[in-house]
């Protein structure tokens, strides 16, 4: 009995020591940038989603977590104006058809494995939920100083968002929509 006790001290002191070395950063959600792009056949549409809150977490100078989460009602077409198509593609990105952001008003990214490649680049497999779908995701990022950049492709058909799909429907000609669309970040915290 004094051996598991012994241990457990041994194991709180171990575990308090790691957590107390970890340091949680928050990331500033108004000074940090969501790009996305999405892909046609006939041409491409691109513009900008909100950061709603994040944090990342080092240990020492090292990248060891992170965790976020995106306001998706916030979805905005940047290459239209109003009058030119904006509001119907907007409207259209914020429906069922796409990201259903009445009924899933936030997606959700949380670091799971993190790999240091050196000067300050890691690479990261995450976990990526979307209109309540999970699914894993792997990326770079690069933190320099207190910024933190990344590019990455989301596959939108692996969360049921499947609108315009080649993969899934036949015959689209030059309406088809990529599977993929492209995330460019850059965190400030």
């Amino acid at each position: 009995m004094k051996n598991l006790k012994t241990i457990a001290i041994a194991l709180l002191v171990v575990f308090g020591t790691v957590t107390l070395n970890a340091q949680t950063k928050k990331v500033n959600a108004s000074k940090s940038k969501i790009n996305w792009v999405g892909k046609k056949v006939t041409g491409q549409h691109e513009g900008t989603i909100n950061l709603q809150e994040g944090a990342l977490i080092f240990k020492g100078e090292k990248l060891v977590g992170g965790n976020f989460t995106v306001n998706m009602a916030s979805i905005s077409t940047t290459d239209l104006k109003a009058g030119e198509g904006k509001e119907k593609l907007d409207g259209h990105l914020k429906a069922d058809d796409f990201f259903g952001t009445e009924k899933f008003p936030t997606a959700t990214l949380v670091f799971k494995t993190i790999a240091d490649k050196g000067n300050n680049v890691y690479k990261v497999t995450a976990d990526l939920k979307i209109k309540d779908k999970t699914n894993p995701i792997t990326f770079e990022i690069t933190v320099a100083g207190k910024t933190a950049t990344t590019a990455l492709n989301v596959d939108r058909t692996k969360y049921d968002i499947k609108y315009g799909s080649g993969s899934f429907f036949e015959n689209l000609g030059d309406k088809a929509i990529a599977d993929e669309f492209e995330l460019k970040v850059a965190l400030q915290f």
